[in-house]
């Protein structure tokens, strides 16, 4: 027997609690339609393009982090074994090709089902996860696209941390 979806009433669409957000931090946004947002987020290797989407169907916060890297169809296959290596890592989110774009993609989203309505505390632990795991497997990514690195060996790479001081 099929689970039945009921979606709940709202006051308030959960994309206005993120347009807050980047109001209050003075972050670049559009917003071309009420369930959707598009944000500008500065990091150390790029700038972000973070967008929510409001799924009311399915009662979820969807959230998209892209990066400026275009995966060149002969680095694809590459790129998805990379990203199979990076989500057995991860705890929360997983990072996507983006089909349209052929643009590597972390997204994650929080489930509201109930008419639960969420927190600042949430939104904003979404985004820094979002923006701390691109963050974290840029390199990775730019080692297999632009410098013909195996998965294993960008992974390997991206990774190593120096200890102490030169």
């Amino acid at each position: 027997m099929p689970l039945a979806v009921h979606a709940s009433v709202r006051p308030e669409n959960p994309v206005d609690l993120i347009e807050q957000i980047a109001l209050r931090n003075g972050w670049a946004f559009e917003r071309d339609d009420e369930d959707e947002i598009s944000i500008s987020v500065t990091g150390r290797w790029c700038e972000y393009q973070m967008s929510f989407t409001w799924l009311s169907e399915m009662e979820a916060l969807h959230l998209g982090c892209a990066f400026d890297l275009k995966v060149p169809d002969r680095r694809r296959t590459e790129v998805i074994q990379l990203i199979a290596k990076l989500n057995e890592q991860m705890w929360v989110g997983h990072f996507d090709v983006w089909t349209s774009g052929n643009a590597v993609m972390f997204r994650h989203s929080l489930l509201l089902a109930g008419g639960v309505h969420p927190s600042t505390d949430q939104c904003e632990t979404a985004m820094k996860i979002a923006v701390e795991a691109c963050e974290r497997y840029y390199q990775a990514f730019q080692f297999v696209v632009w410098a013909g690195k195996t998965a294993t060996e960008a992974l390997d790479t991206a990774m190593f941390e120096t200890a102490g001081e030169a």
